[in-house]
């Protein structure tokens, strides 16, 4: 069986072992794999592996060999769906592996913003606690996260383990979820998006995109809120408009804005998020801790498994 994985750098970028696909038959592994190269390197291939690369309907009509496709994420818009089923292609995605650091990157970036950690160790890196007149020196407020508000949108495993470390930090928890009020764990109140938007110190995004909620966070939602109101966005870049974030960042709506995703990755130069103030980005990095990416790997190598075996697991399709 002939296995392609053709953009394995983004998982794997070589602190991991693809050792164990050999077991299924002969593995050929591209570092990136550019739109034009795709159908290329796929003919003959029974499996294929992806994290990004985009199969569309003229690629898989073009593959009639191809009889499993393995989404390396949680997310699978680059696959055809509708036409992978029409020929009988196996489609899976590999869900929950990245839970807790997604939920942990939440917290480094409301730490950060909090706490103002990188605006000291960069000042400190320029000798200014070297030179300071006292034992230390103060010139942003810093905030204690007790006894504030998080609005946390969408209550699945990663707005859940959010909300566990919130309540751990003693936050009083907000959610705006479609589970029922009797489904929440004790300490989470449900509140519609209008209360959640105008109630909250801070507010986490987890819900999945969909033409209801891309751009939920706009001009509009984002003048209901507090000024004082910090945004952290783990989930989809296209859940808040950009251009709408960074004025609101420029003029004081809103405190600060944390995010792992954006509308576009790579960003373009001229996005205007990159040079709002209070903005602090991270380059989708919260899903690839190593322990999170190894557990990505062993359920690629499971679902490969029950595939083979004739009871497909994690199947999207």
């Amino acid at each position: 069986m002939r296995i392609v994985i053709l953009d394995g750098f983004s998982v794997n970028p070589g602190d991991l072992s693809w050792d164990e696909l050999n077991q299924f038959g002969e593995v050929i592994i591209y570092e990136r794999t550019s739109e034009d190269e795709v159908i290329d390197r796929c003919k003959g291939a029974e499996i294929i592996l992806t994290n990004k690369v985009v199969l569309d309907a003229t690629t898989l009509n073009m593959l009639p060999r191809l009889q499993y496709i393995g989404v390396l994420a949680t997310g699978y818009n680059v696959v055809d769906l509708e036409v992978a089923s029409r020929q009988n292609i196996v489609v899976t995605n590999i869900p929950a592996y990245s839970t807790e650091s997604v939920a942990q990157m939440v917290f480094a970036h409301i730490l950060n913003i909090v706490s103002r950690v990188e605006h000291y160790a960069r000042e400190n890196r320029k000798g200014r606690w070297t030179n300071s007149s006292d034992f230390c020196y103060l010139d942003h407020n810093l905030t204690e996260l007790y006894g504030k508000r998080m609005g946390i949108i969408g209550l699945g495993n990663t707005g859940m383990a959010t909300a566990r470390i919130a309540q751990a930090f003693g936050l009083n928890v907000m959610a705006y979820t479609s589970k029922d009020e009797d489904e929440l764990p004790n300490g989470i109140r449900k509140v519609t998006l209008e209360q959640l938007y105008s109630e909250s110190d801070i507010i986490s995004l987890h819900c999945p995109l969909t033409d209801s909620t891309r751009h939920m966070i706009n001009k509009e939602t984002l003048a209901t809120m507090k000024p004082s109101a910090i945004l952290i966005n783990t989930a989809r870049g296209p859940l808040v408009d950009d251009n709408a974030v960074a004025t609101a960042l420029h003029k004081g709506i809103i405190a600060a804005y944390g995010a792992d995703v954006l509308t576009t990755e790579p960003p373009k130069e001229d996005n205007p998020l990159l040079s709002a103030p209070y903005c602090y980005l991270t380059p989708h990095i919260a899903w690839a801790t190593k322990e999170a990416r190894t557990r990505l790997l062993n359920i690629c190598i499971e679902n490969i498994k029950a595939f083979i075996g004739g009871e497909p697991i994690n199947q999207v399709n």
